[in-house]
């Protein structure tokens, strides 16, 4: 049975009612560990075809190694060059700089539309910073522990991948190497004042990694001090600092330097381990998928990683002060193009500064294309997401959601997918955190026979299914 012929059972068995499946949302909401929590649940989960997404998680990973060879391929190994035409900042740069460790580990989750046909790349999303593992891992759980859905997954050959397992799996993997024969001591760090607007998010990330068996410290850079060449907080010394602070953090704080000095002189030391480096919103800023996608910046890719680009990114260009003034025909051909078109800031997340060609007129459209010299920009071909089809749980009315898909991934692979999702028609950007209608949605694999074997029916796919 395909992903589609599962909604549509699964709307049909919804809509009877008895049907236990309408207790599904609410039971994720009321499940303990998400008491930290204080989002809404879309009615039902979402489906998608496993082999699909291990397609497109294969290509992400091949995508993702094409943008780690960049300052080598494109700029002959000038990182000076490369940080210029991405727009960091000076103190950005240096931050990144003195941290050191350039090649960032393959973490964190990309945001994809499905358009009908396949997958498309949104964001990357590198690095330790991005969040929704523990959310997704325990709304999926939560879903199972519900009779109806864990008989419905059975009969439809349903499972999911446990995006903190694999999170876990990594952390142990890597801080091996200062504490061997033990699990490390890893401790969370936001920045100054960070706890205040993220801290719901990641005290759902403590529960679900202490869930898996790995304890973690939540805490604030101005918490911890350094001792001997390794990072404490209190009496307590760490082994592995998971970073959710960013480099214009540190150059944007005054006393920046200052609150990270402690982290930094251990890094060096190697007592504590960094896991990603600041180096991560390197490759995640978005100019870098400009420079992907523009045919004449890729002289140097072959035929076969050319195909893959274009088979999983949408059209995009860089639109800087440089493109601004030399390059007339691209300038022209967004300015003729706005319908198609979506404006995104380079180092934002969030739909943070992005301007909606085609909710836009066509002088907003010119001021937001010259002001986009500030802090750089590109410009997106517009994906029209799929519509998914749910049963609204009072109305018994089928409406149509427009999802982002996020999928997780470590150095294993792909490492699970969650969504987020808002009325189709309510906007051109969906986020979690900026739009009034959002719900979460958790998201199951409706499984084949594959190159990995058969997977199981009900609950989490099998460690060797995430290489």
């Amino acid at each position: 049975m395909s992903a589609e012929r599962v909604v549509a059972q699964y709307n049909e068995d919804f809509r009877k009612p008895d049907s236990d499946l309408r207790t599904v949302a609410q039971h994720i909401k009321d499940f303990p560990t998400l008491a930290s929590w204080h989002g809404e649940n879309l009615a039902r989960p979402l489906f998608v075809a496993e082999r699909e997404i291990r397609d497109f998680a294969d290509d992400l990973q091949h995508l993702v190694d094409i943008l780690f060879s960049l300052p080598d391929r494109m700029f002959g190994g000038d990182l000076d060059a490369f940080r210029s035409v991405l727009g960091i900042s000076d103190g950005g740069w240096e931050a990144i700089r003195r941290f050191g460790d350039l090649l960032p580990p393959y973490y964190g989750r990309a945001d994809m539309y499905h358009n009908g046909t396949s997958f498309k790349l949104l964001e990357t999303n590198l690095g330790s910073e991005t969040g929704g593992w523990g959310l997704a891992s325990e709304m999926s759980g939560a879903a199972m522990e519900v009779d109806a859905f864990a008989d419905f997954a059975r009969r439809n050959r349903l499972g999911y991948v446990h995006p903190v397992r694999a999170v876990v799996d990594a952390l142990r993997h890597f801080g091996a190497r200062v504490a061997p024969g033990r699990d490390p001591v890893v401790a969370l760090l936001e920045w100054r004042g960070g706890l205040t607007d993220y801290g719901e998010l990641w005290l759902n990330f403590q529960s679900s990694l202490r869930r898996a068996g790995l304890d973690i410290l939540v805490a604030e850079v101005s918490d911890v001090h350094e001792r001997g060449g390794a990072l404490y907080l209190g009496d307590t010394k760490i082994d592995v600092v998971y970073r959710s602070f960013v480099p214009d953090q540190i150059a944007e704080e005054p006393d920046g330097w200052g609150l990270v000095a402690p982290l930094l002189r251990a890094h060096r030391a190697g007592g504590t381990l960094l896991w990603t480096p600041l180096s991560s919103t390197m490759f995640a800023n978005k100019a870098c998928m400009a420079l992907l996608s523009d045919p004449a910046r890729r002289r140097d890719l072959s035929e076969d990683e050319c195909r893959l680009i274009d088979r999983v990114l949408p059209w995009t260009r860089l639109i800087n002060a440089e493109a601004l003034k030399t390059d007339t025909d691209l300038v022209d051909e967004c300015l003729e193009r706005r319908e198609q078109l979506i404006l995104k800031v380079n180092a934002r997340g969030g739909g943070v500064g992005a301007v909606v060609g085609w909710e836009t007129d066509d002088a907003t459209w010119r001021r937001a294309l010259e002001n986009s010299a500030v802090e750089g920009c590109v410009v997106q071909q517009r994906v029209i997401p799929r519509p998914e089809l749910v049963v609204d749980p009072v109305s018994g009315k089928t409406e149509e959601w427009h999802a982002v898909y996020g999928m997780f991934y470590t150095p294993r692979g792909c490492a699970g997918a969650d969504a987020r999702v808002v009325p189709a028609g309510s906007g051109g950007i969906i986020t979690g955190t900026s739009h009034a209608k959002a719900r979460y949605a958790t998201v199951f694999h409706q499984s084949e026979l594959s190159a990995w074997g058969e997977v199981p029916a009900v609950g989490e796919l099998p460690a060797d299914a995430a290489k």
